[in-house]
């Protein structure tokens, strides 16, 4: 989750992308992560599916970025109730 909040930092670029507005696809994690595209796919969708992250489609590709409103929320809860 920290490389997706300063995406510029961490992945290589595609071509005519701004990954802090589009975020970036599974290729871009598969490669930083040396995993396999499956694999990184899963973890994509479990942090989708726990509204972690936000996707959008460009094209042949899915780009991730995280849903900083929902992670700002869980930080107040947490910091509420515990």
């Amino acid at each position: 989750m920290q490389w997706l909040k300063e995406p510029e930092q961490h992945f290589t670029p595609h071509e005519g992308i701004d990954m802090r507005k589009v975020g970036v696809c599974v290729s871009q994690v598969t490669e930083k992560l040396n995993m396999t595209q499956s694999t990184a796919s899963q973890y994509l969708a479990i942090l989708h599916r726990a509204g972690l992250i936000k996707t959008e489609r460009l094209g042949k590709f899915t780009y991730y970025t995280r849903d900083e409103e929902v992670i700002r929320e869980i930080g107040e809860y947490l910091k509420q109730e515990i």
